[in-house]
């Protein structure tokens, strides 16, 4: 069994992406490629977005800190410390409204 703390975690990637050009810094935390689950903390500094991509598979997105908007088509919503947005299988962008940090859990669909 492992632990982890994702407060730490959210801590440690906001500071990398604090002090990276991108404003971003993740990293996966369970699961990866060979898995059906994964998930990755990822944290973007304050007007750092993710650009629209498709959703690869089923895909919640739990905000660990600050605020976020995931936009999918004409239609947005707005995520703040402690939110679970359902990400819909379309494709989305993500957009920090502030410093933030987000727990990304996928389930690939085979």
């Amino acid at each position: 069994m492992q632990k982890l703390s994702l407060d730490a975690q959210a801590r440690e990637h906001l500071e990398r992406a604090a002090a990276a050009s991108s404003g971003r810094s993740s990293e996966t935390v369970y699961g990866g490629h060979e898995h059906v689950l994964r998930q990755t903390v990822l944290a973007l500094t304050a007007g750092t977005s993710l650009a629209e991509h498709e959703s690869p598979g089923e895909a919640t997105l739990l905000v660990l800190a600050g605020r976020v908007r995931l936009t999918s088509g004409d239609t947005s919503w707005d995520g703040m410390t402690g939110d679970l947005i359902i990400i819909p299988p379309a494709r989305h962008s993500l957009h920090a409204i502030e410093d933030a940090a987000v727990l990304l859990t996928v389930a690939k669909l085979r």
